[in-house]
C-alpha cells in the first residue's frame, strides 16, 4: 500500500491521466464541437484510425482515504467525467491510475431498476440487488416511504412520476446504505424547501457512514459544508488543487 510521509493511506493517485472517448463518423457529422464541449469538457480530435473526444487531459492528483474533495468548474469542465472515471464507469486511456478503494457512484439520474415498476416494487428490487435477500426489508421500506413522503404515489409506476418525485425516491434509495467512498454529482436538492432541508440532513448522516467523498456541485454553500479540499476543472484538466476556500477563490478569479 502506498503511503505519504505521515503514513496516510492513498485512496487514488493519477499521473498524467487522460481519457479519450471514440467517436464514429456519424456522431462526428451530427455533433458540433461546441456541443461536445458542453457535455464532456473536451473537443473532437482526429488521428489515424478514427476520431475521439479528449474528455480528460493530463490529470495529476493524489487523494488520501478520508479526504472530502469538491469538484469545481462550469458545466462541461470535466467534473462528471472525472467522477465516472474514478467510479470505474470509464477507463483511462493513458497515464498511471492507482486506486485502493471502491467508489460508489451517485451520478446518473436514473434507477437501477425499471421505471415500469411501481415505487414499492422498485424499492424491493433495489433492496434485493444490493443485499441479495429480503432480510430486514420491512424496516428499510418503511424508512424509505417515510423519508420520500410520496404516500399513495408509490403504488403507481415510476414513469408517471414528476422529476421531483423521481429525485426524492432515487436519493432515498442511493443514500440508504454504507459505502467506503462515494462520488456524488449534484442533483439531490430537487424539490421544495422542506425536502432540501431533509435531503441535506440525510446526506450528513450518510457521510458519517462514508469515508472518502467526491462531490461535484455549483453550490458554494454545499461544497463548503461537506468538503475540505477542492479541485478546479477547466477544459478537462485540473487547473488548481488546494483547500476548499482557496479553490473557490481561484475559480472565481480565473473566470
Amino acid at each position: 500500500m502506498r503511503k505519504n510521509s505521515t503514513n496516510s493511506k492513498i485512496a487514488i493517485e493519477m499521473k498524467s491521466v487522460s481519457l479519450n472517448i471514440p467517436v464514429n463518423k456519424i456522431q462526428q457529422r451530427t455533433l458540433k464541437n461546441k456541443l461536445v464541449r458542453t457535455f464532456t469538457g473536451g473537443i473532437i480530435k482526429n488521428k489515424k484510425g478514427g476520431s475521439y473526444i479528449n474528455a480528460l487531459n493530463n490529470i495529476n492528483c493524489k487523494v488520501f482515504k478520508g479526504d472530502r474533495i469538491a469538484l469545481i468548474g462550469h458545466n462541461g469542465a470535466g467534473k462528471t467525467t472525472f467522477l465516472r472515471l474514478i467510479s470505474g464507469i470509464y477507463s483511462h486511456t493513458s497515464g498511471e491510475f492507482y486506486k485502493s478503494i471502491k467508489i460508489y457512484p451517485i451520478i446518473e439520474k436514473s434507477f437501477i431498476t425499471s421505471i415500469e415498476l411501481n415505487g414499492l416494487t422498485a424499492i424491493k428490487a433495489h433492496y434485493l440487488q444490493i443485499n441479495n435477500c429480503l432480510e430486514g426489508f420491512e424496516d428499510f421500506c418503511e424508512e424509505i416511504v417515510n423519508f420520500t413522503g410520496l404516500g399513495e404515489f408509490l403504488k403507481l409506476p415510476i414513469k408517471t412520476y414528476s422529476e421531483g418525485m423521481k429525485a426524492r425516491l432515487q436519493f432515498a434509495l442511493t443514500t440508504s446504505g454504507k459505502h467506503e467512498s462515494i462520488a456524488l454529482d449534484e442533483g439531490f436538492a430537487t424539490g421544495d424547501k422542506n425536502f432540501k432541508i431533509s435531503a441535506q440532513k440525510r446526506l450528513d448522516s450518510f457521510l458519517d457512514r462514508t469515508g472518502t467523498f467526491f462531490f461535484a456541485s455549483h453550490s458554494d454553500e454545499l461544497l463548503k459544508r461537506f468538503c475540505k479540499k477542492g479541485f478546479v476543472f477547466q477544459k478537462g484538466s485540473i487547473s488548481f488543487q488546494g483547500s476548499i476556500h482557496e479553490a473557490l477563490d481561484y475559480y472565481y478569479e480565473s473566470k
